[in-house]
């Protein structure tokens, strides 16, 4: 089970919060609010905006929950906003937009599941305290009637919010049946709200993890980004690895538990996994610096890093064990578990990048690296260099504080050479002294493979030696045209 890092309010604080709380809302909510009470429906609102405000969070977007039919809730809020929509019709979800303010408007449910998917029958309920019973947890399961302010709460969830503790509002095993996505999120709240998984509840998604198989790899995406994205990712990674849930949406998670040799040559991959994970969140910048946190590629990367060790790992002669090329083998598991999980191009192919290149400064802090090999790994990395800087120090753990040092002051040496070489050319965007055009000019060739062979050449030449310059670069052309024709 997950534990929390910081303590949560207590209850006498959450109660002392909530006191004046509601009267804090907007106008118009309150106007809204009364145009349903004069029409005989009830109004609540609901789920993660009350949860936050307790927390002392904003919310821009605002969930109600209410008696009325989709069709009599559209017909308030255009009295209320011309700018309405059709959020799904068919669940009783109605929207609405008045200035900054976002609404959503569902009708009370009461669904029933057929427990072969995680799609529900909808059934439109009759009060607010069933409806509420079908939420996933109690801590999102409360809500406050409007325009009256009065807090419901039939599920102890504040007390639950004043524990940091996540239960279900009825039987998890019911509940998770009902739908597994709710497993998943459970591992996401321990890390976006730092709280513990009630034992019930965390005992059941152990029983019933292989469930979650039923539920679409977008809807599993979703929630594991919304999980890194968080503030005590590790809880929620150990959350979905005890579980047994990391078996069947991110197998090659549980898969870095290898059996530690009994003369501990190499550490335990997994928690040095989330250690790099945790650091690497930490070497995010602000928003103005070069990788604004929370940073989803780097976050991946760093989960993803060591996941090719498993098939790699090989018992030397004297009880040693190596990886070796698990950095190759990593980068192409990563990009199919995240292919497999519908994750976007871009993000694919800048994940695999990083774990491919996250060994490449291994070895600087004994040899240190002529200019052409810091202008390689510059242009190896590409747009990915920053994050790749951070990932290679986060993949630092050991406890030899000695070895730490001399792996950080060399790292702080190679980025001291990139900058001094950034001051003297453009290292971030190295190209041939002649291009394309010119290169045809000068050999009187017309377009070929041989020009891109040319251009190979004379690109060679310029990672090796820095800018030559146009008389050097054409003499130097010359020369290796003529050695092809000789």
């Amino acid at each position: 089970m997950t534990t929390r890092p910081d303590t949560p309010p207590t209850l006498d604080v959450l109660r002392t919060r909530a006191a004046g709380l509601w009267s804090a809302l907007p106008p118009e909510i309150g106007r809204l609010a009364e145009a349903f009470a004069e029409a005989g429906h009830e109004l609540a609102l609901v789920g993660g905006p009350v949860r936050d405000a307790f927390l002392g969070r904003s919310s821009a977007d605002l969930d109600f929950t209410t008696s009325a039919s989709p069709d009599e809730s559209e017909a308030l809020l255009k009295r209320w906003t011309r700018s309405t929509w059709d959020m799904g019709r068919e669940f009783g979800t109605i929207g609405g937009r008045r200035g900054d303010l976002v609404v959503e408007i569902t009708t009370y449910r009461a669904d029933e599941y057929d427990g072969e998917t995680r799609k529900p029958v909808v059934a439109f309920g009759t009060s607010l305290t069933g409806d509420l019973a079908r939420r996933d947890f109690t801590v999102n399961a409360m809500a406050v009637r409007l325009p009256s302010l009065e807090f419901v709460d039939p599920f102890d969830g504040l007390s639950d919010l004043a524990g940091g503790l996540l239960r279900t509002p009825i039987d998890p095993a019911v509940s998770f049946g009902d739908d597994p996505l709710r497993m998943m999120r459970a591992a996401r709240f321990a890390s976006q709200l730092g709280f513990e998984i009630e034992p019930a509840t965390f005992s059941a998604m152990a029983a019933m993890s292989e469930r979650i198989s039923i539920v679409s790899a977008e809807r599993v995406r979703d929630e594991l980004v919304k999980l890194l994205l968080g503030t005590s990712v590790r809880e929620g990674l150990a959350a979905l690895t005890d579980s047994g849930l990391a078996a069947h949406v991110l197998p090659e998670l549980p898969a870095l538990r290898l059996e530690v040799d009994e003369h501990h040559h190499h550490k335990d991959v997994y928690d040095h996994t989330l250690t790099v994970v945790e650091q690497a969140i930490a070497l995010e910048t602000g928003p103005d610096g070069a990788v604004p946190g929370p940073d989803q590629v780097l976050r991946l990367a760093a989960l993803l890093h060591d996941i090719g060790k498993p098939a790699t790992r090989r018992l030397e002669p004297g009880g040693g064990v190596s990886f070796h090329h698990h950095e190759v083998v990593g980068a192409k598991q990563a990009a199919r578990r995240l292919k497999a999980l519908r994750f976007d191009k871009d993000t694919i192919k800048a994940v695999e990048h990083l774990v491919f290149l996250h060994l490449r400064f291994h070895g600087y802090a004994d040899a240190r690296w002529s200019d052409s090999a810091v202008r390689r790994y510059v242009v190896d990395a590409g747009a990915d260099l920053e994050r790749l800087h951070r990932l290679t120090r986060a993949d630092v753990t050991t406890r030899n504080r000695r070895k730490a040092d001399r792996l950080s002051f060399a790292y702080d040496d190679l980025e001291a050479r990139i900058a001094e070489l950034r001051e003297q050319e453009e290292v971030d965007a190295i190209r041939p002294d002649l291009d394309g055009t010119q290169i045809m000019e000068i050999l009187g060739i017309a377009p070929g493979r041989e020009v891109g062979q040319a251009y190979k050449h004379l690109l060679e030449l310029r990672m090796e030696h820095g800018p030559l310059g146009a008389e050097r670069a054409e003499a130097e052309l010359k020369d290796w045209w003529k050695a092809r024709q000789g």
